[in-house]
């Protein structure tokens, strides 16, 4: 089992940053690739980006290319999502998950946070 939890979300205006954390604990976390994932108000959970266990690979969705990055540092066991501006859409309850195989949308993740909530205003 791995045991993920999230932080660092909250109110933002539109063009703002924010910085999400995922501190992992109860298996090796650098067997893990890791993905962050959204949840938006009267959507799909949608994948946002993802990261290899080394940290060299990373993957990012669309909307989030050259405004979102991925990071982790295996020695504190944590996952990063840095979210430089902002926008609207952007907001929804962000879950960070782990995946032993993958670090792209095609993952299973069996292993998920309780999420945090983003909300981006106009």
């Amino acid at each position: 089992q791995v045991q993920l939890v999230e932080s660092g979300g909250g109110l933002v205006q539109a063009g703002g940053s924010l910085r999400l954390s995922c501190a992992a604990s109860g298996r090796t976390f650098s067997n893990y690739n890791m993905g962050w994932f959204r949840q938006g108000p009267g959507k799909e959970r949608e994948f946002v980006a993802g990261i290899s266990r080394s940290g060299g690979r990373t993957y990012y969705t669309d909307s989030v290319k050259g405004r979102f990055t991925i990071s982790r540092d295996n020695a504190k066991n944590t996952v990063y999502l840095q979210m430089n501006s902002l926008k609207p859409e952007d907001t929804a309850v962000y879950y960070c998950a782990a995946d032993r195989f993958q670090y792209g949308p095609g993952g299973s993740y069996p292993y998920w946070g309780q999420g945090t909530q983003v909300t981006v205003s106009s």
